[in-house]
């Protein structure tokens, strides 16, 4: 079997996976072995090599940035231009002098420190927004290894992508990968579009594109979680923690403290639901748990004041004797006592604007006891909506209104309709599951790294060749 070498912004610690990536990715790892690399925050003068990092069932691997590339490459362009982009908030782009030029120096870099490390044989899955331009910068260094990327959030609409000033090259970056896999169906739809839009496109069949004499395979690959093993968390939990003190039914919000996530929309939501149902047989007890994230950004302290005026809002309009509507909590909290408040809940409101998946309406459809279990209440614009659609109760974030009739169909669901639509969730989590959705993407790049290399040859006796799709085997949605 050949080596995995996973790159991504940050290489897990030792101990408990959290992230959806690590947590998706941990046991794949765990099983096959292989090298994980990515980068830290580091000094003003960082060493010029890779710093091994301790791990037991697989090699790790750090870059240590700068304080300036930290600012410029992190804070910078990734997120406050390829993020606010990648989720089609363009009116939020912070784009200064100097961070597309460092966002790139630090892939090169990367790419110059990593490839001493890498074997002929190995397959390399480079993953996420952060290090788009990375296989190109290996390409140039004649890595001919199988490169395949994915990318964790959504794919954003052409406009968006033309709101770069150099979408040109945003699109060339992914032309280095044999695949490209994306989360949902919309997103491939997308990123064809996008290529459209820039012109002088063709689309192959089997959802591949020729652009620009390059020819780039995508294909949509939902991200899994272990259900089996968070429902067992969930399960050893519930027998360690304190029952809450509420008597009212419990509703639950679980996300990072995140612009895209929808959190304002879903207080201004269950303050329309509490206004229509202000008797207190229809009392619900709502807990957000949002742990603060790049909280140098603007956009995102600007959220966390509008969430904290909210929620102090909705509380001096409803709070009662015994009754505190909104519980919001602006920490990190372990991902055990999480998996406890899950099962628990009687009601998840997941509301994000825009998400690539979603894992936590997954996590909360596993932790459910399935004789009695809670209702997803999910934004339509969320990833998992694709996969969940029959048994979440499919919401608009941005209306209230809707958000209030999703919550008031929750609350008032019976219990055999929400045993149906539990079992018909949890089937699905069961048969993609994380080890199914990266042994699906690892086949099909393989897949599409033989047809790359063939057509390689073609090229080099003057001709393309005829363009064969090897993506009608893939298991996964191409």
């Amino acid at each position: 079997m050949s080596r995995l070498v996973i790159f991504s912004n940050r290489v897990p610690a030792d101990g408990p996976p959290s992230g959806g990536l690590v947590v998706a990715l941990q046991s794949t790892m765990d099983n096959r072995g292989g090298l994980w690399i990515g980068t830290e925050p580091g000094d003003e003068e960082p060493p010029d090599t890779l710093i091994p990092r301790q791990g037991e069932t697989f090699d790790r691997l750090t870059m240590p940035l700068s304080r300036a590339e930290h600012e410029d490459y992190y804070l910078g362009y990734a997120n406050s231009v390829l993020w606010p982009m990648l989720h089609g908030r363009v009116d939020l782009l912070d784009v200064s002098s100097g961070q597309r030029a460092t966002y790139e120096a630090v892939n090169r870099r990367l790419a110059k420190l990593a490839r001493p490390h890498l074997r002929d044989t190995d397959i390399l899955w480079i993953h996420d927004y952060h290090l788009i331009p990375l296989a190109a910068a290996l390409r140039e260094l004649g890595v001919t290894n199988p490169i395949g990327f994915f990318l964790h959030t959504p794919f954003p609409d052409a406009g968006s992508v033309q709101a770069l000033s150099h979408s040109d090259s945003f699109l060339r970056w992914f032309a280095a990968y044999d695949l490209v896999g994306l989360q949902t169906s919309r997103d491939v739809a997308r990123f064809l579009d996008a290529f459209r839009s820039a012109g002088a496109a063709q689309l192959i069949s089997g959802r591949c594109i020729r652009w620009q004499d390059e020819i780039i395979r995508v294909g949509s690959f939902p991200i899994g979680i272990d259900a089996d093993g968070f429902r067992d968390m969930a399960e050893d939990a519930i027998r360690t923690q304190t029952p809450p003190l509420s008597s009212h039914r419990l509703m639950i919000g679980v996300d990072r403290l995140d612009y895209t996530k929808g959190i304002p929309n879903r207080l201004r939501g269950f303050q329309t639901y509490l206004r229509d149902h202000p008797a207190e047989e229809d009392r619900i007890a709502f807990v957000q748990i949002a742990p603060p994230t790049r909280e140098d950004v603007g956009a995102y302290m600007d959220v966390r004041r509008e969430l904290e005026q909210l929620s102090g809002e909705v509380n001096g309009e409803f709070s009662d004797i015994g009754y505190v509507p909104v519980q919001y909590i602006h920490r990190a909290v372990a991902r055990s006592a999480i998996s406890g408040l899950l099962r628990r809940a009687d009601i998840a409101l997941i509301t994000p604007l825009n998400d690539g998946m979603n894992l936590v309406a997954k996590e909360f459809v596993a932790a459910q006891d399935p004789e009695d279990p809670g209702v997803l209440v999910l934004s339509k614009f969320a990833g998992a909506a694709e996969q969940l659609e029959g048994g979440a109760v499919l919401i608009n974030p941005h209306d209230p209104a809707s958000v209030a009739d999703g919550i008031r169909k929750a609350a008032r669901m019976p219990v055999g309709e929400r045993r149906q639509r539990h079992e018909q969730m949890y089937d699905i989590l069961r048969q993609s599951n994380g080890d199914w959705w990266a042994d699906s993407y690892l086949r099909a790049l393989e897949a599409s790294a033989v047809i790359r290399i063939s057509n390689l040859a073609s090229l080099g006796q003057g001709s393309l060749g005829p363009m064969t799709s090897p993506l009608a085997a893939f298991p996964g949605k191409l």
